[in-house]
């Protein structure tokens, strides 16, 4: 028996969704750092820094030294590029999320609740595609993981969706996410692209992954719009 309940966003959460959020995500920092070190454009330039080194000053410690200070100057811009992206979500739609989620139609912003703590969060809007719901936000603090609370908030937006007549619902995640991939698969979502967040981004290999899953319709629920969720009120 699951030991948490998933329930809607309440203004009381807002200090706890902000930074279970921006904590989730400055967690991928080593695993960015790491991914990009594996690279083979990291590699061939470590390489080659060192070389060149050696070779001007005659001698490996010089060369050994300019490759550490690389190293480090490479893990600073991997962790400015990470917590840009936190400040980013900060700034937009986790600034306000009664105005982003629960008032604007079609949305909605669901936290899990464990022992009277919110340990998960998991939010959604509609896609800029027609007739999709685009799941945004999820993220479950460290020591819950495992417990089935994001496969839990994920089936609370895939039921939203379509219970209101969506067709689809899609979202986006980092290629170092492994596990939110797996979860996501297991949940009937399919990889349909990837793309790079930025010129910084592209520079350091990182990619976003676009999903998607494709929803039946539910019987009797009115069908969306193009560009727009159906109201089941209506």
């Amino acid at each position: 028996m699951a030991q948490f309940r998933i329930r809607q966003y309440r203004d009381e959460d807002y200090e706890v969704v902000r930074t279970l959020y921006a904590c989730g995500i400055m967690e991928h920092v080593p695993a960015v750092y790491r991914h990009f070190l594996r690279s083979w454009q990291a590699q061939l330039g470590l390489l080659g820094l060192v070389a060149v080194v050696r070779a001007a000053a005659g001698g490996w410690v010089p060369a050994l030294g300019a490759a550490a200070l690389a190293l480090l100057g490479t893990w600073l811009l991997v962790r400015s590029f990470v917590a840009a992206y936190v400040r980013d979500g900060l700034g937009t739609d986790l600034r306000n999320i009664r105005a982003a989620y629960l008032r604007a139609p079609g949305s909605g912003f669901w936290v899990a609740e464990a022992g009277g703590a919110v340990v998960g969060t998991v939010a959604a809007v509609p896609a800029p595609e027609p007739a999709a719901l685009e799941l945004k936000r999820m993220s479950v603090r460290r020591e819950q993981r495992g417990r089935g609370v994001a496969r839990a908030l994920a089936r609370e937006v895939l039921g939203f969706a379509r219970a209101r007549g969506y067709g689809a619902v899609v979202l986006e995640t980092s290629m170092v996410q492994v596990a939110a991939q797996r979860l996501y698969e297991g949940q009937g979502f399919r990889k349909v692209g990837a793309f790079s967040p930025s010129l910084l981004g592209r520079l350091l290999c990182v990619q976003m992954l676009r999903y998607r899953c494709e929803l039946p319709a539910a019987p009797g629920a009115p069908l969306a719009p193009p560009g727009r969720p159906a109201d089941p009120a209506q």
